[in-house]
């Protein structure tokens, strides 16, 4: 299903179709403010399992991340921030940007990384900060699989594409061609691992 929402003011009745969606464990392809994500609920193992195949790839080899309302929101996924980190996350979210911070208890164990790290977003998009809200808790955050800009940017292209993989695909207008910026926070001084949409400054 192609599914069109209004990227500015989101109408509530198209978050709330996408929302019932996730919850009985339906896979989408949603906008950010960077490039068309792939996602699903995050205590949902078997939507996670369906996009692990569609992206083939294994949940415990890959760091998958997944999106936040906002900064309150991020911090129940991550153990304490100190005063410091919180003024870096607050000076780029909500933004182009995922974070590398220590996972908390609340993270499924399928989404931890083998040092015990999660990647967090909180993108500059009310769709997909919207659909986190009514939902009540994050969803997964992975890029598309494809080769050309059509195929990750495109909505239309997108569910020409996949419709026979995931239930629902949300379109909020043509996507960026850039990923997110990936900074990892674990470190002493932040490191930044891919250069992206989002312009870091510690």
């Amino acid at each position: 299903m192609l599914i069109h929402v209004n990227p500015i003011r989101p109408p509530l009745k198209a978050i709330r179709a996408v929302v019932d969606c996730l919850r009985k464990g339906g896979v989408i392809v949603y906008p950010t403010d960077t490039l068309y994500g792939l996602g699903c609920d995050i205590f949902r193992k078997d939507a996670i399992d369906r996009v692990c195949r569609i992206k083939q790839v294994n949940a415990q080899r890959i760091s998958l991340s997944f999106v936040c309302h906002d900064l309150s929101d991020l911090s129940r996924y991550t153990k304490s921030i100190s005063t410091p980190l919180f003024r870096i996350l607050k000076s780029h979210l909500p933004g182009a940007f995922t974070f590398i911070l220590p996972a908390s208890k609340q993270v499924p164990k399928i989404l931890k990384s083998k040092k015990d790290t999660i990647g967090l977003r909180v993108p500059d998009n009310d769709i997909a900060r919207e659909i986190v809200k009514k939902l009540g808790h994050p969803i997964l955050s992975t890029s598309l699989p494809g080769e050309m800009v059509e195929e990750y940017t495109d909505p239309d292209w997108i569910h020409e594409k996949f419709q026979n993989q995931v239930e629902m695909v949300v379109s909020g207008g043509i996507g960026s061609m850039e990923p997110s910026t990936v900074v990892d926070l674990t470190t002493q001084e932040p490191r930044i691992l891919r250069n992206g949409a989002g312009i870091f400054n510690a």
